[in-house]
């Protein structure tokens, strides 16, 4: 699936579109031609959620707790620095 394809998607118009390719794939209907098309066109849906997943999980808040005990809230993408506490 060319990324042009996909530009203009979101999450979940992608994820309904997976569920689509998975329905035409799996009712046996298909050439095998049909069937390989199918197929990659999945691949590149599944390709662009877990692009958009990762560009979420970057920005997810979530509560942890400091040296004292004491809950923070700190960024996803903050922490593998943070963590790194050796200094």
């Amino acid at each position: 699936m060319a990324r042009k394809d996909v530009s203009n998607k979101n999450f979940e118009s992608a994820m309904e579109e997976i569920e689509q390719v998975v329905e035409q794939i799996e009712s046996g209907e298909l050439s095998l031609e049909e069937s390989l098309a199918a197929y990659e066109k999945g691949v590149g849906l599944v390709k662009f959620c877990y692009q958009k997943l990762n560009e979420v999980e970057k920005r997810i808040e979530f509560l942890v707790k400091d040296k004292e005990g004491k809950l923070q809230l700190k960024v996803l993408e903050n922490l593998p620095a943070e963590d790194n506490d050796d200094d």
